[in-house]
């Protein structure tokens, strides 16, 4: 069967490759899969982001143990062709994505919050040591495999990227369990990609005053989606951070998702009393931004301020960011398609996926057609 790999730390290698179709039995590339929990998955479409750009430009990633080379791919979206004799909460015909971190050997890993994992090595699906998803079919262990209902299929691959927005704002408050009783009434979503907007759906449904914050000046599909979403976009261009908090009251939480160190600091100076700083950015260059340390030193001391990191997520969150989708999708009927931009058509066409991928400054969400139902 046809997959798209690279060869991990060698710049601009992604290529097509062909790997024998699993069987429901396979426990390939090192995969934990338990005697008759198997599932095979034949994928429909794939989501990618900057994070496949980046290994492809040999920044970072590793192939399995005796391959040497990675199938990329870790936002999946598929429909369920055989299971084994013990699987119960699929069956064939179920829509379905997977979870993308799988467990090495930390507690953490082995009671199910392996996207907490407390050892340097980890595992992940199309990024780091596993396979991912970009192929015609995979097989997973039924723990690790999330059904999808029918009525969002139209959402698809949005199932992973919205999982880390629902662990993100999830974490914070567990977090601020902290403070006994802790009421936000303010939040600040810095960025507007697909983490962003979907952040901003997360916290709209919780009854927040949401604030979208990116360069672009409006009218732009990304701002549109924030009003349809009855959120407040705001675009740096025109407006400060320190001038929004100054019309609004300092953020009780914030949710940064912009890819961006300078903004993820800067943002640490809008946060209110007692409030939350979330970073999802994976920031992976030599930059530097200076800040007034001694000042946010006292304000956080004195203020009770949380600064805390989010990365990846478990089967939980995936489950509440369905959960979520599907209440967004009453709640605002027809705006979270919209992040779905760019499709391609066919894994031979690895290399337009990546040039929109790349290239594309207004592609929201580039994604690939792997087969239809």
């Amino acid at each position: 069967m046809k997959a798209i790999a690279v060869y991990p730390s060698q710049p601009d290698s992604v290529h097509l490759t062909e790997l024998a179709k699993p069987k429901v039995t396979d426990s390939p590339d090192g995969l934990q899969i338990r005697d008759g929990h198997g599932v095979l998955v034949r994928v429909l479409k794939v989501g990618v982001d900057a994070t496949d750009a980046e290994i492809n430009q040999g920044l970072y990633g590793n192939p399995p143990p005796g391959s040497d080379e990675l199938v990329l791919g870790h936002e999946s979206f598929g429909i369920v062709e055989e299971v084994g004799t013990q699987v119960r909460s699929v069956k064939p015909g179920d829509f379905v994505t997977a979870t993308v971190r799988r467990p090495g050997g930390s507690i953490y890993d082995q009671i199910g919050t392996y996207d907490m994992t407390s050892e340097e090595t980890y595992y992940e699906r199309g990024i780091n040591l596993r396979h991912g998803f970009l192929t015609e079919y995979f097989v997973d262990d039924e723990e690790y495999i999330v059904r999808v209902p029918q009525g969002l299929k139209h959402l698809h691959v949005l199932m992973e990227p919205m999982s880390c927005a629902a662990k993100a704002v999830q974490q914070a408050y567990e977090a601020q369990r902290r403070m006994r009783v802790w009421k936000p009434r303010v939040a600040y979503v810095m960025g507007a990609g697909q983490i962003g907007l979907l952040a901003t759906l997360v916290l709209k449904l919780r009854g927040l005053e949401v604030y979208t914050l990116a360069r672009s000046e409006p009218p732009t599909r990304n701002s549109e989606i924030v009003a349809g979403m009855e959120a407040n976009y705001v675009s740096l261009k025109q407006r400060t951070i320190e001038d929004l908090a100054q019309e609004t009251g300092k953020a009780d939480l914030i949710i940064d998702a912009t890819g961006s160190s300078a903004v993820a600091f800067d943002s640490m100076k809008v946060l209110n009393l007692n409030g939350a700083l979330v970073w999802t950015s994976i920031t992976g260059g030599s930059s530097e931004h200076g800040v007034h340390a001694d000042q946010i030193n006292i304000e956080w001391v004195l203020g009770n301020k949380l600064l805390l990191g989010s990365v990846n997520a478990n089967r939980e969150h995936f489950e509440s960011g369905i959960r979520d989708l599907a209440l967004g999708e009453v709640m605002y009927p027809g705006v979270i398609e919209k992040i779905l931009t760019n499709p391609v058509d066919g894994l031979d066409n690895y290399g337009e996926l990546m040039r929109l991928l790349v290239e594309e400054k207004s592609a929201l969400k580039v994604y690939m057609n792997v087969a239809s139902e």
